[in-house]
């Protein structure tokens, strides 16, 4: 079997890359070693993630707000087991649909384990025990990551989990322990607070969600901690211990003073590492680099036909970001010139109100020495979100003081993921804070909230 490219790994990067491949006229094979496509993102990440938050926070509404909008609901009841089912059929339906994708552009898929026999040659073992030999004259490297966990605390996946089982549960904890204060550690833990969980968090740091700017931080701090979190940060984690029912978790802060909570379940989210094990990069001499495999601009490692993509490389580990590179590497293959800019990758976390933030944040510019101002405006003054009840968070701008041009765009509230879209464009296209602020924008709505940052970041805000 010899193929024009040959992709390994069929998550948003792999998949979309092969997508891309066949669209572009390219003979093209998909390996997964799973019984379904799609990766961590739509089986056990984003997609069963983002559901579960949605529908609790559809609860958490009808418990705490409906009343205000003249809604009474007596004997409300939660069903774990039907939410669990939509979930899941969430994920099925998604799953599908990228099934019928590669058919639609002819991509052959290989159900099988991969590893590299050189930089043409590619080992596929199915579950079957036969083993064939695929040859190819490209290949890109797309098996993304997989959860971690602390030196000498095991997963045990029953009491100590990853976040994987945590979107496997079949019951709702009564004390969430996690570790962690990053994005999955505090999505997750949104869903099981609105369904009535204790939630404690313990973190290194001394914020949440540490990547983003500290002025998201501390605001999503405050809303989590009113919907019942309890935080230990500057906490270095010691031992997690399964007693049988429940879990022991014991850390120190910088002091030396120890803390022990003990919960039902703990879940471990201090990250993801990237997935190559039994690849076979040493065989086709490819180097890595602190367990990333190193690539160029072009995102090909040091074997010339050979490129890799997503969460094994550098750069965060968003879904949203190895689509982008699936698409580019295909497009180079091609011969195109294709283009990705890394600073307008917009991150996002989706707990509610949600956080998002495009380009440099506030640290950074510090850090860099780079001149900026700031323009901020809360929700509390933006009449759709007054309507909504959903008047917590802010959106901030900053932009450089001399020509204007924005830097960074971050945003904490009500449909934050979706607004996050115009900041990106305009800062795609080198956008000053006047350019949206003389925008006309839609009244009343969220995303005026931006324009009134904008202005705030010039002359000053209209409705404030």
């Amino acid at each position: 079997m010899k193929y024009d490219v040959v992709i390994i790994g069929s998550g948003p990067g792999g998949y979309v890359a092969a997508i891309r491949c066949g669209q572009l006229g390219m003979k093209t094979a998909l390996v997964e070693k799973y019984d379904t496509l799609g990766g961590t993102c739509l089986n056990v990440g984003c997609i069963p993630s983002k559901a579960l938050l949605d529908s609790s926070e559809r609860y958490h509404d009808a418990q705490t707000k409906f009343k205000d909008h003249g809604i009474s609901m007596e004997n409300l009841q939660l069903d774990f087991t039907q939410m669990v089912t939509h979930k899941a059929g969430v994920v099925k339906n998604t799953v599908d649909g990228v099934n019928y994708l590669m058919k639609k552009n002819k991509v052959e898929v290989m159900q099988g384990v991969a590893s590299l026999l050189s930089a043409t040659a590619i080992s596929v073992s199915g579950k079957d025990g036969d083993t064939s030999v695929v040859e190819t004259k490209n290949i890109i490297l797309a098996t993304g990551s997989k959860p971690f966990s602390l030196p000498g605390i095991t997963l045990d996946k029953d009491r100590i989990i990853s976040s994987t089982e945590a979107l496997a549960l079949v019951e709702v904890p009564k004390h969430l322990i996690i570790i962690g204060g990053g994005v999955i550690g505090m999505e997750l833990g949104s869903v099981y607070a609105r369904l009535g969980s204790k939630i404690t968090v313990i973190e290194y740091l001394d914020s949440i969600i540490g990547s983003m700017d500290s002025t998201m931080s501390k605001e999503l701090h405050r809303s989590l901690r009113k919907l019942g979190f309890e935080f230990h940060l500057g906490h270095k984690v010691t031992l997690a211990e399964n007693k049988g029912d429940t879990v022991v978790v014991s850390a120190e802060d910088k002091g030396g003073k120890t803390v022990a909570v003990e919960g039902d379940y703990c879940l471990m989210a201090v990250g993801r590492k990237p997935y190559t094990e039994g690849l076979g990069l040493e065989t086709a001499g490819i180097t890595t680099e602190k367990g990333r495999i190193v690539v160029d601009e072009n995102l090909r490692t040091n074997v010339s036909n050979i490129y890799a993509i997503g969460d094994v490389v550098r750069g965060p580990m968003l879904a949203h970001k190895a689509s982008e590179e699936g698409v580019f590497v295909a497009e180079l293959l091609a011969g195109q010139k294709p283009h990705i800019n890394y600073l307008t990758i917009p991150g996002i976390v989706y707990t509610w109100p949600e956080v998002a933030s495009v380009g440099h944040t506030e640290e950074q510019l510090k850090q860099n020495g780079r001149a900026y101002k700031v323009g901020t405006f809360p929700f509390k003054a933006n009449a759709r979100a007054r309507m909504n009840n959903d008047t917590d968070g802010l959106i901030k701008v900053l932009a450089d003081p001399g020509t204007d041009e924005i830097l960074g765009i971050h945003m904490i509230g009500p449909r934050a993921s979706d607004m996050i879209g115009e900041a990106t464009v305009a800062m795609e296209y080198r956008a000053s804070a006047e350019d949206i602020a003389r925008m006309s924008h839609g009244h009343p709505t969220f995303y005026e909230s931006l324009k009134e940052a904008c202005l705030a970041a010039g002359t000053g805000a209209i409705h404030m």
